[in-house]
């Protein structure tokens, strides 16, 4: 059974590594970033099931060719014909993945890579950015009965609630929602992680982000604002030139990624008030009322002789107006002492301040 669900069910962040092209066509790269992925502690490594040919076509006309970003110049056919992961590799990726304690999880582009991944066995599903306006390949996900993640990249709320719709219409099983700024590598001012809570509270579901920005600053405030899962790029050194890698994290920045996240929701914690067990030391140099000079038999007090200082082992400071208006030394109080009723001819009336 994956961990998806009960992950987020119990508030708990689920960390999706996507190795996507970043193997460079080597299976041995494949095996090496799922055991990355298992060490920096990811809870799920994903790829995409396409080839070029169903994703596109070959063709070289001007608008199939790339402007600006990671792949300028780059024609669509070409780039995917680069970064795709190879069908017959599937079976094992998946096998040494789920050997390794993790989830796996594949991102389908066409009707025919939905029907491969139901034959292997595929638990849950993943839309992306690009296919949110794909109706009819959300109805083939939604027709498996399966769980779906849908990346909402570039999406206005209308689409995503055609995307939405059309998934509850085929199926009752989960849908989680992947804020997304769908640019590589996205620029900080893009992401708006405020949109999350909107979200939940818009589509009523949960929500998560996927991560295209460097570092992971943005999935820390993600995962702070209600974010339930967290995709990000994972490669195992940017020294390898692959698809990918200018906007994924490598193995030791994935590891810190998880560290972070998993002190975030430590931090999160819960409403609560009132001292924490580590706090307690900390409870005892609160303020209280002392005496600051000697003080006779008798004697009443001033501000010269009482304050309100620093541990808080004597009264409540809320007596203190009281003490200087009424109070006198029952006996002879040195310079230090914690004041408390037992040294105060007034204690019968402390009460009624």
């Amino acid at each position: 059974m994956i961990k998806l669900l009960d992950f987020i069910k119990q508030n708990k962040t689920y960390v999706i590594a996507e190795m996507s092209g970043n193997h460079g066509g080597d299976f041995n790269k494949c095996v090496e970033i799922i055991k990355a992925a298992k060490e920096a502690g990811a809870d799920c490594l994903k790829i995409q099931t396409y080839t070029a040919d169903t994703i596109t076509i070959d063709c070289h006309n001007e608008e199939f060719k790339l402007n600006g970003g990671l792949w300028d110049g780059k024609y669509l056919y070409d780039l995917y014909k680069q970064g795709y992961t190879p069908w017959e590799w599937t079976k094992d990726i998946k096998r040494i993945t789920e050997e390794n304690g993790m989830d796996f999880l594949s991102t389908p582009f066409d009707f025919s890579a939905v029907d491969f991944l139901e034959e292997i066995g595929l638990e849950f599903y993943k839309v992306a950015s690009m296919e949110i306006n794909d109706i009819p390949l959300i109805k083939k996900i939604a027709l498996t009965n399966k769980p779906v993640i849908i990346s909402c990249g570039m999406a206005s709320v209308e689409e995503i609630r055609e995307a939405v719709d059309t998934f509850r219409k085929y199926s009752d099983k989960e849908i989680i929602l992947l804020k997304c700024c769908s640019a590589y590598p996205s620029k900080y001012d893009d992401m708006n992680i405020s949109t999350i809570p909107d979200m939940i509270k818009r589509f009523n579901t949960y929500v998560g982000l996927s991560d295209h920005s460097s570092g992971s600053i943005a999935s820390i405030v993600a995962v702070a604002s209600g974010a339930s899962v967290i995709e990000k790029h994972i490669c195992l050194d940017k020294k390898y030139n692959t698809v990918d890698s200018g906007f994924s994290l490598d193995k030791n920045e994935f590891k810190q990624l998880v560290l972070d996240i998993r002190n975030t929701e430590k931090a999160i914690g819960k409403p609560t008030y009132g001292p924490s067990n580590d706090e307690m030391n900390s409870y005892k140099i609160r303020r209280s009322l002392y005496a600051v000079k000697d003080i006779k038999k008798g004697e009443k007090f001033t501000t010269e002789n009482i304050r309100s200082i620093r541990p808080s082992n004597g009264l409540h400071t809320r007596y203190y107006d009281f003490l200087i208006k009424n109070g006198h030394a029952k006996c002879d109080i040195v310079f230090g002492t914690p004041l408390n009723e037992e040294l105060i001819v007034e204690k019968l009336y402390l009460n009624k301040d």
